[in-house]
């Protein structure tokens, strides 16, 4: 089965028929889906599939001896994602082993095409929670704690989807590279007219959540300067982020919030703000939350309202292997590829981190939107993808 047919297979799973949207949620029914496909993909073509408490999921080439080469991406979505963020690399790694044994490619090394869990944060808050698990970045004691929207724990979400707990995952100690293709979220390939980039690196970025807390009140009744509402420094705040942020010309973006009471005519209690914020340097994202920070402290005061800001979420800069990112991308039939950064959180960079020799692979994207249903790549340039990626494994298992 060739890219496009498990591309069609997958398209259905998880897509919102008022958006087209896709909502693939981990350790939900749609996620659940997609694990068994991968499953069933995996033993289609004779592969190794191992799994641990979490889900995250390696299936493998069993062939050859010493440091293994993986692939693979993640996928899960946003709420009412695209259909390429985390699919494309998976699928393009299934693809390409098929490309490789056309080839008639022995591999001397074992090779993998992996899926991890939660990869977007969209469900627990904290954004490649499957990678940091599987890694050891992040402590299962303290990943337990965790809560999604609805008050449900983290072990009981697993437990409901029929898995265990997370943990390091001894699977990857055996990896010796490891090679993510995604979609490019943003419109760079498109600028140079190239299909396929290399990444050189990943901005550093987190998440960080600001409690806003003031005076419930009636809406009616409660004169303008008698209030502490807690809607109004949060306001500030998300604009005064967006001021800053275009400042500095770095990322930060408000794009969750939740209002307790959520009452039309009552004036809230409390307001919390998650903020994204991005920047070139782990320095500049610094100030840059600090600089909000400041500000929302100083409205708050003016408001009669309090602010607790917690981060639960923090990515430092990942220089992905330059001598890997330069053997990738030069020499081939259509000219050397573009060497680009992003500002974009990848499991890449958790294993990057971790101290696995990393590279990544973008694939262009003709609308330059991601995290949205506008999100959208060729079928011809995904080609170009599979063989870009192909052609770079076989260099590495060989």
């Amino acid at each position: 089965m060739g890219f496009e047919e498990m591309w069609h297979d997958l398209a259905p799973v998880g897509r919102s028929d008022a958006s087209g949207g896709y909502f693939r949620q981990p350790w939900t029914s749609a996620e659940g889906e997609l694990r068994a496909w991968f499953a069933e993909a995996a033993t289609a073509r004779g592969l190794r599939l191992e799994t641990d408490g979490l889900g995250n999921q390696v299936a493998w080439w069993d062939a050859g001896s010493g440091p293994a080469v993986l692939t693979g991406s993640h996928l899960d979505s946003v709420l009412d994602g695209g259909a390429y963020d985390g699919p494309l690399g998976v699928v393009s790694g299934l693809a390409a082993i098929d490309l490789l044994r056309d080839r008639g490619v022995e591999p001397a090394r074992p090779l993998g095409v992996s899926v991890f869990a939660e990869e977007e944060g969209s469900r627990f808050g904290i954004a490649c929670l499957g990678s940091r698990l599987a890694t050891g970045s992040l402590d299962w004691a303290a990943a337990r704690e965790l809560r999604d929207r609805d008050g449900s724990f983290l072990p009981d979400a697993l437990a409901d989807a029929g898995l265990g707990e997370g943990g390091r995952w001894q699977a990857l100690d055996g990896v010796g590279c490891f090679v993510e293709l995604h979609v490019e979220q943003g419109r760079d390939l498109v600028d140079r007219g190239a299909a396929v980039g290399v990444g050189s690196g990943i901005w550093p970025h987190g998440r960080w959540r600001f409690d806003f807390t003031g005076e419930a009140n009636h809406a009616g009744t409660t004169r303008m300067e008698d209030r502490r509402d807690p809607m109004l420094s949060y306001a500030m705040t998300a604009l005064a982020a967006h001021k800053q942020a275009r400042l500095a010309g770095e990322r930060a973006t408000f794009g969750r919030v939740s209002v307790e009471p959520n009452g039309t005519n009552a004036v809230p209690s409390r307001v919390t703000g998650w903020l994204d914020a991005r920047a070139s340097t782990g320095s500049a994202l610094q100030e840059l939350v600090e600089v909000v920070g400041r500000q929302a402290q100083e409205r708050a005061g003016r408001d009669g309202t309090a602010l607790e800001v917690t981060a639960e979420s923090v990515s430092g800069e990942v220089a992905f292997d330059a001598d890997l990112a330069a053997r990738i991308a030069a020499d081939h039939a259509e000219g050397d590829w573009p060497v680009i950064p992003t500002a974009a959180g990848h499991d890449a960079g958790i294993l990057a981190a971790a101290g696995i020799p990393t590279a990544m692979l973008f694939v262009r994207n003709p609308t330059g939107v991601s995290h949205s249903p506008a999100e959208h790549a060729e079928t011809a340039d995904c080609l170009v993808g599979v063989s870009a990626l192909a052609d770079t494994l076989e260099r590495l298992v060989r």
